[in-house]
């Protein structure tokens, strides 16, 4: 049996000159802004004019490019040696959203190596229609253009899988060695932020990211653990979710307590971790008075995450339509954007 993989990233400009189209293709995504395309194509030219040369300075801290592709493809490699099986062929392929390598190459790809089965796999951990239903959108559409017409499984999300979390528990862990003598540590799960009129309109994510922060807490086991949910990367003028990142490290300052930020909603190293969290947020932290801060790893190519996603994928091979890592649905009835909704 040949099984196919196609992994979903948001991808990177992989150069400065790649900043504005990149930037482009992010806000002209229905999902990001939801205006007709008349309005949404001049607008997102506008956005990407303007916001360009601050994140080409962002960009510059990691060398012009963000490393998300070669972090996904070592994710790739390492998942396919995970399914090695005998009687089962496997081959990972990436499928970015935003920059190369995009769906259309992928799906061309997947029909060039001629799968029985494929398994779209996000490694977005949680739900969102602005992440995983916009990468599962697309990729459909390029599905289609390439003629692929085999048995095809979605995973739309694994907020709580235990590969997942033994991960990011052990990542922590290893970022809290060595704690400073009698000072008290506060644990911010820190999370992208999403507009709060997406998640008042049925978007499951921010109930997905407490569900991940609820199974990290409990896999830590550290009583009376000092600990918040937060959202970073906030942009524009929409009210975004809450409590912030950098106000929660500014309040740690204020209370005199080290920071110990982990990130929950990335499962590989770019721009958000690398810079925002380790360059900006670092000297927010220094800034405000705070007197220890570290950062968690994302958990990248870990062994316990990607053997995770090697078991989603098997269950993904005995079913076709969406799973998620639960035994069916899992969020709540309010929530209508919720993948199962399409089933």
């Amino acid at each position: 049996m040949k099984l196919a993989i196609v992994l979903f990233n948001l991808g990177g400009p992989d150069s400065t000159e790649a900043v504005e189209p990149f930037l482009r293709n992010l806000f002209s995504d229905p999902a990001i802004i939801s205006l007709p395309w008349i309005v949404r194509k001049p607008l997102a030219r506008f956005i990407a004019a303007r916001r360009a040369p601050l994140a080409g300075k962002i960009y510059g801290h990691i060398g012009g490019r963000s490393p998300i592709l070669e972090e996904t493809q070592k994710q790739a490699r390492a998942l396919e040696l995970a399914l090695t099986a005998p009687g089962l062929e496997v081959k990972a392929f990436i499928a970015m959203r935003y920059w190369h390598p995009f769906s259309d190459g992928a799906a061309l790809a997947v029909k060039n190596f001629a799968p029985d089965h494929i398994v779209a796999l996000p490694l977005y951990p949680q739900f969102s229609t602005t992440t995983t239903a916009s990468s599962f959108k697309d990729w459909e559409r390029a599905a289609a253009k390439a003629g692929l017409a085999q048995p095809t499984t979605q995973v739309c999300c694994y907020p709580d899988e235990a590969g997942f979390i033994t991960a990011a528990a052990a990542s922590i862990r290893n970022a809290w060695k060595n704690p400073q003598p009698g000072l008290r540590y506060r644990l911010l799960f820190s999370a992208h932020g999403l507009p709060k009129k997406i998640v008042a309109g049925g978007d499951p994510y921010q109930w997905q990211v407490e569900q991940t922060a609820k199974a990290l807490v409990d896999s830590l086991g550290i009583e009376g653990l000092d600990y918040r949910v937060c959202y970073q990367s906030r942009v524009g003028p929409l009210k975004w979710l809450e409590p912030a990142c950098d106000a929660e490290i500014i309040r740690a300052g204020q209370e005199g307590v080290g920071v110990i930020v982990a990130p929950v909603a990335f499962v590989s190293e770019h721009s958000e971790t690398l810079v925002e969290l380790d360059i900006e947020y670092a000297h927010l932290a220094q800034q405000s008075g705070v007197p220890d801060y570290r950062r968690a790893a994302t958990v990248g190519a870990d062994p316990l995450f990607i053997a995770g996603l090697a078991e989603l994928a098997r269950r993904a091979m005995q079913s076709t339509g969406i799973i998620n890592s639960g035994s069916g649905r899992i969020c709540p009835a309010e929530f209508c954007r919720c993948a199962q909704e399409r089933k």
